[in-house]
């Protein structure tokens, strides 16, 4: 009976130390500078709680009458003494909010992780949008005020990170910030010079094998050349989702074939998948929306990551479209502009600042530490990786045939152990 009551008591004090230490974080996350709430969310086995914390941030810090808006943040706890997994996020953050998102830093580092949804996107979008308030330095100003705020409650090492856009904007933070974190850990990270950047094409034309190359030349041939019985299977698929472009759908139809080339290499990479020249046009038909689908130069598909589209109109650039090899099936005399024509209306159109891009490719060169560039060799983005070989404090890995999926844990063995020794020396 002892026994019993001895074991029962245990679970008690366990239980109660569990719910003490809970309540004792919430308070502290409610008192951190800035915070206007704070809601408990449900977590998997390798965090100890996890928090949706919102921060209120001024539009522009330097001029405060111009209003604020809320900041959505999920803090995933693990110890107090444990380092800080840092996603500096290019887009919506929702996927944080799941109970079983866990950063691949976060495991590697056994950290707790904060991630942080980018200004005027999703849940952190202010009232009226004013895209003047959307640039760059205002948006790592976001991030360097958060982190300040928890600087008290988490003291060991920060490691910044981020994907695609993500990984740009942990780069650009780094540049306006260079003291804030202690390592940099960019994903497949392009860095634009223009609107439409000029790179992308040449890039395109050269990777995988010759061979390669001509199957997705073939494949997009074989789709022009069917427009008489697909544009019409185009047009039904278009009304059926019930999209609307700001170009005529017949446009819209050859755009999703010279993109085709882009996002086949961006997330597919393996040739072998692309249907034969003698399949149904079905088939022809299911694969091209699989790979490049009309949702994406649609006004309500652009409608999630519009903000981004007028970044990459002001600072972060984009990637064109070469017309030559498919001109004789082509309608469009040229794809040039066709940025602004398809995704922007005349309010948000703009001339592209390209000083932002010039002064981080300068500083990746001169100043940047204690940096690690991720990046796959056949996905286009890395046409824009920045070229940082004078920079000895930088790490840069291309996977050889990795694509925008590329990944530290998913790096050929002897760059993976390279890369892995290289960041916890760095985070000792």
């Amino acid at each position: 009976m002892n026994k019993l009551k001895n074991i029962s008591l245990f679970i008690f004090v366990i239980f109660f130390s569990i719910n003490s230490f809970a309540s004792e974080l919430l308070t502290q996350l409610e008192n951190l500078p800035g915070v206007v709430s704070v809601k408990k969310l449900e977590t998997n086995e390798f965090f100890a709680e996890k928090y949706l914390i919102i921060f209120e941030q001024y539009l522009d810090p330097s001029v405060p009458e111009a209003g604020t808006f809320q900041q959505r943040v999920f803090l995933s706890h693990k110890s107090d003494d444990a380092p800080v997994v840092y996603i500096t996020e290019g887009y919506s953050a929702d996927y944080a909010e799941s109970e079983n998102y866990v950063n691949e830093l976060s495991r590697i580092l056994n950290a707790n992780q904060i991630c942080v949804e980018h200004r005027f996107f999703s849940g952190s979008a202010p009232e009226e949008t004013e895209w003047g308030y959307l640039t760059t330095s205002l948006a790592a100003s976001d991030h360097h005020i958060i982190r300040e705020a928890f600087s008290d409650l988490y003291k060991n090492k920060w490691v910044s990170t981020g994907i695609s856009k993500g990984g740009q904007t942990c780069l650009l933070y780094q540049m306006y910030y260079p003291n804030d974190v202690d390592v940099t850990v960019a994903y497949v990270a392009p860095v634009a010079t223009a609107l439409e950047d000029g790179r992308h094409e040449p890039f395109i034309n050269n990777i995988g094998s010759k061979k390669d190359r001509k199957r997705i030349t073939k494949f997009q041939i074989e789709v022009l050349s069917r427009r008489e019985t697909l544009l019409p299977m185009f047009q039904q698929y278009v009304q059926l989702a019930k999209l609307n472009f700001r170009i005529p759908v017949e446009e819209v139809f050859e755009y999703c074939v010279l993109e085709y080339s882009f996002a086949f290499w961006q997330w597919v990479g393996n040739t072998d998948r692309i249907p034969k020249s003698k399949a149904t046009d079905d088939k022809i038909f299911q694969h091209l929306i699989a790979v490049s689908g009309p949702d994406y130069f649609s006004i309500e598909g652009a409608e999630p990551i519009f903000p981004f589209l007028v970044q990459a109109a002001k600072e972060l650039g984009y990637y064109g479209y070469e017309t030559e090899t498919l001109s004789e099936y082509l309608t469009i005399p040229s794809a040039k502009g066709y940025f602004n024509k398809i995704f922007l209306d005349q309010d948000t159109r703009t001339d592209f600042y390209a000083q932002t891009s010039q002064d981080l490719l300068n500083f990746l060169n001169t100043k940047a530490k204690r940096t690690i560039m991720i990046y796959g060799e056949y996905d286009p983005w890395t046409a824009a990786a920045p070229d940082v070989s004078t920079n000895q404090n930088i790490i840069k890995v291309v996977k050889p045939e990795g694509t925008h999926a590329t990944r530290i844990m998913n790096l050929p063995e002897n760059d993976k152990e390279m890369v892995l020794k290289k960041l916890k020396s760095w985070m000792e």
